[in-house]
């Protein structure tokens, strides 16, 4: 039984590693294993190639994805998709494993609509967004990239009695800056889910600075658009002299972290026991919830918007006024 792997999307560590046990699994199970280079784009081409041990050999500890990836609009056209389930035919190819996000899952919903071919996908992005998952893969490296540059940043800021300003990514949800915030000992917390005071934090941090504090650290998400903002704030009203860090793409790269080489052999095990079994139908994701691992649809995913837990907003509670 052929099966294949692709990677979509936003890259992120532990995508190596799911691949790495990808082909080892497979060949543990007798299945021949493709990995489909690009993306969607390769399904498109037919960038595909038959896998071999040394494919994968040594790329454990490597971020980023050796596959490659890709944002697709070709994929969302008929012709195109008729394209790729054609080169998925060549091969025997009739099952697939994607990494990826919730707009990955829905163009191989799609595909399966169209053409039958099976998958399973596994959350893998730094947002940690997808609905329906308390974890995506990569999410424990990026916090612990964020967590690396935000003490080194706060190092120098107490040197020279500064203000820091640490903006994360996450797109529209605050997932990264609020736990970021809270493991690194921030002052200041600004993520979508939660309204801010800035007239009680700048009462506050005066306060702290009068009493002798040398620093501050504020955490802000990318989907507030408000680093700029922050920047003045601290400068012209709380009083103190500031410096802006976005932190970009770094979040995305490093080396995978133990737990997220850990999570990446059990999705991929979970995925394909799951494509070899008589009960995987209609494209499913595997996600983690409540500490199991579990199967749920696209339709499920896409039914409502990710939501932080309570408990982990509370954190932040001081951190915004």
């Amino acid at each position: 039984m052929a099966i294949g792997i692709l990677t979509s999307g936003g890259d992120c560590a532990g995508m190596n590693p799911a691949i790495k046990k990808f082909v080892d699994y497979s060949f543990d199970k007798a299945l021949k294993p493709y990995l489909i280079y690009d993306g969607l784009e390769g399904l498109i081409d037919g960038n595909i190639k038959e896998a071999k041990h040394s494919d994968v050999a040594g790329i454990i500890h490597e971020g980023g994805t050796r596959l490659r990836s890709s944002r697709s609009k070709r994929f969302f056209e008929l012709k195109y998709r008729q394209q790729a389930y054609e080169n998925l035919q060549k091969l025997g190819i009739n099952r697939l494993v994607i990494l990826g996000g919730d707009g990955s899952f829905r163009a191989l919903k799609q595909f399966y609509d169209d053409f039958g071919v099976d998958f399973v996908g596994i959350p893998a992005t730094i947002d940690n967004d997808i609905f329906g998952t308390d974890y995506c893969l990569g999410v424990d490296t990026a916090l612990n990239m964020i967590r690396y540059a935000t003490d080194a940043i706060r190092d120098t800021s107490a040197s020279f009695k500064r203000a820091c300003v640490v903006e994360t990514m996450g797109r529209n949800c605050g997932y990264l800056a609020l736990v970021s915030a809270a493991t690194c000992g921030a002052e200041v917390c600004i993520i979508p889910e939660l309204e801010y005071d800035l007239a009680s934090l700048s009462k506050k941090l005066k306060k702290q600075l009068h009493e002798g504090r040398k620093y501050i650290v504020a955490v802000v998400a990318e989907g507030t658009n408000s680093t700029k903002k922050l920047v003045k704030w601290l400068e012209k009203d709380v009083g103190i002299e500031t410096r802006a860090t976005i932190l970009g793409h770094t979040q995305r790269g490093g080396n995978p972290t133990v737990y997220d080489r850990l999570m990446a052999t059990e999705f991929v095990i979970h995925a394909i026991d799951k494509l070899l079994s008589k009960e995987s139908k209609d494209g499913l994701v595997v996600v983690y919830r409540d500490g199991e691992f579990k199967f749920v649809t696209i339709d499920y995913v896409n039914s409502q918007k990710f939501q932080i837990k309570k408990e982990l907003l509370e954190l932040a509670s001081k951190m915004v006024g």
